[in-house]
């Protein structure tokens, strides 16, 4: 498997935007361009509380570590791990400071009311395969944690689930490479996607970008002489 350079990692919180709509994703992490609204500011609230390194603690067998940075050179990305959790175990890995043996499993916080969303498993799915590279072992499950109801869901980080996140990265760098920006799309999720006015999803009925942009130019310009 190709390794990519440091440079060239794309942020693994990107797989959500891209499992969303393409387009956002490239507005975001090729264009740069962001606008906040209430389910974009709840989502970082939530974040920002999981990722408190203070909140770090030890229970008997269990170890909880807050707000994990984490990396794959394999599949080009790094992130955060909101919650990674060490259980003692015979088969887990050795921790610098830390007695025997430990397996990790990643937690996923998210603003929800429970329902299992494929964008969820698949970033969580991506955490666990970058834990692996980074600490040699082998992760077989992680966890969902809903906000709005307090429990969290158990996912298994099965082959088809690791095979779509590489599918899906790797058509991620092809676009970020090209610097390409998909063509609006309407989606169910349009109404409530803070970029909305900077995508402008109307324009798919009815004409181009550029068509747009060059009508308003020369609106502006006025009629010839």
């Amino acid at each position: 498997m190709m390794e990519y350079r440091e440079e060239d990692y794309l942020a693994l919180s990107g797989i959500q935007h891209y499992c969303f709509c393409p387009r956002q994703w490239a507005l975001i992490h090729i264009e740069q361009q962001w606008n906040e609204n209430r389910l974009t500011a709840e989502g970082e609230l939530i974040h920002s509380r999981a990722h408190d390194r203070l909140a770090d603690e030890k229970r008997g067998d269990h170890i909880c570590s807050h707000g994990m940075p984490v990396f794959s050179s394999e599949l080009g990305v790094r992130g955060v791990c909101d919650v990674v959790e060490f259980t003692r175990c015979e088969s887990g890995v050795s921790i610098k400071g830390r007695d025997g043996k430990w397996l990790p499993v990643p937690v996923e916080y998210k603003h929800g009311d429970g329902c299992a969303k494929p964008a969820d498993e698949l970033q969580l799915c991506c955490q666990a395969m970058c834990l692996e590279q980074m600490l040699c072992c082998d992760i077989g499950e992680g966890f969902l944690y809903y906000h709005e109801i307090r429990r969290r869901a158990r996912v298994p980080i099965s082959t088809e689930l690791r095979q779509r996140v590489v599918d899906m990265l790797l058509e991620m760098h092809r676009l970020y490479t090209r610097g390409y920006t998909p063509r609006v799309k309407r989606r169910p999720g349009c109404a409530s996607c803070s970029l909305k006015e900077i995508c402008l999803p109307k324009l798919e009925k009815t004409r181009s970008a550029t068509a747009y942009i060059r009508s308003v130019v020369s609106e502006l310009e006025g009629p010839e002489t």
